[in-house]
């Protein structure tokens, strides 16, 4: 694996090499990202991993590398590829599942443009998720940390998508054949379809809209539920300084293969920034997760995961390919979901600080 890894950056070095020699049509670009973080949890994890339902910026009392990647991107206007290769803690905690090398691909996928007149694209391989407005890319982001709901849902995906985009570039319209719910190998067992549909909405510079779905199969076959989700969110610039960003998801997975019953998953959140000056930023987060079945967080507790979470951040951008981070957040639970000195408790106070860097 490691042989592989490695093949593959002096593969990518090359690339970058070639593509400073030449003019600048040239249709390839290298880029990179690259986020070191500490984060003290005063719950105080033994093991000095957070709550298993954070998979960014998860280790406690630790200097560490949450997501470093090295990016080469190919695009003549009729074919394009992306290839991204990855290390990190979010790599280890959000692949866990998937085989061998294949932990550390954040993305390979290729293109071809459909139409000689329209922005009809046809993309496949692994490719980010069309779910939520928060990535794995930190310095994108309005806050450090990522909200429940973004840990939750896909932060990468596989299969193929077309994608069109009007003539006006305000409205883009997405459909989704998936291997399944944040999976680069199928699981085990499962052979039935899965996909998702997005649609991007931009009237104006200031304001922007997104809705997407994911409908697919979880578990084998023999014994496999449905599950549906939905996601809204909206962009908006109130101000010079002043954004806000509001979503809420919604979904819905049958209690057993065959049943009528459906259990139910609802969660809201709000982010707002102001933006001082182009170095210096503030922005907070209210959030509520509701997921009182375990259908993706699992708690064994009699009402289940309801947790509310409140988060204030603080930006010192030196440069614009920069950022200092400072956040403080609290989870706020019905039941004792968290522990402490081995205790069972009902919150989780965190002060995370990070240095991202892209280029």
């Amino acid at each position: 694996m490691k042989k592989i890894f490695l093949a593959l950056s002096f593969l990518i070095a090359g690339l970058a090499t070639r593509a400073q020699d030449s003019t600048r049509t040239n249709p390839l670009t290298i880029s990179g990202y690259a986020e070191i973080y500490y984060g003290y949890d005063f719950n105080k994890p033994a093991d000095h991993n957070r709550p298993g339902f954070i998979y960014s910026h998860n280790r406690h009392n630790e200097v560490n590398l949450n997501l470093a990647f090295i990016k080469a991107a190919y695009d003549n206007g009729n074919l394009r590829a992306n290839l991204a290769l990855m290390a990190g803690t979010y790599a280890n905690a959000n692949l866990a599942a998937e085989p061998g090398v294949m932990k550390n691909v954040f993305e390979a996928n290729a293109g071809v443009k459909l139409s000689k007149t329209a922005n009809l694209w046809l993309d496949a391989g692994i490719f980010a998720s069309h779910i939520g407005f928060e990535s794995a890319i930190g310095k994108n982001n309005w806050m450090l940390t990522r909200n429940i709901v973004s840990e939750n849902t896909p932060y990468y995906e596989t299969g193929a998508k077309i994608t069109y985009v009007t003539p006006d570039n305000k409205l883009t319209l997405t459909g989704l054949y998936l291997n399944g719910w944040q999976r680069i190998y199928r699981a085990d067992g499962n052979n039935k379809p899965a996909g998702g549909l997005e649609v991007f909405y931009t009237p104006s510079s200031k304001i922007s809209f997104n809705y997407s779905n994911y409908l697919g199969t979880e578990g084998a076959d023999s014994a496999g539920v449905r599950r549906f989700y939905n996601n809204f969110y909206g962009i908006f610039q109130l101000n010079k300084a002043l954004g806000l960003t509001a979503g809420f998801d919604y979904g819905i997975q049958q209690k057993a293969k065959g049943s009528s019953g459906y259990y139910h998953i609802l969660a809201p959140v709000a982010v707002m920034r102001y933006q001082f000056t182009d170095q210096w930023a503030v922005a907070g987060r209210v959030e509520y997760y509701q997921d009182k079945n375990g259908i993706i967080i699992a708690t064994n507790t009699p009402r289940g995961f309801q947790t509310t979470g409140y988060a204030l951040n603080l930006d010192y951008a030196p440069v614009k390919n920069a950022v200092i981070r400072l956040e403080g957040k609290v989870f706020d639970s019905k039941d004792a979901i968290f522990t402490r000195n081995g205790r069972p408790v009902g919150n989780n106070p965190l002060v995370t600080a990070s240095f991202a860097v892209s280029f």
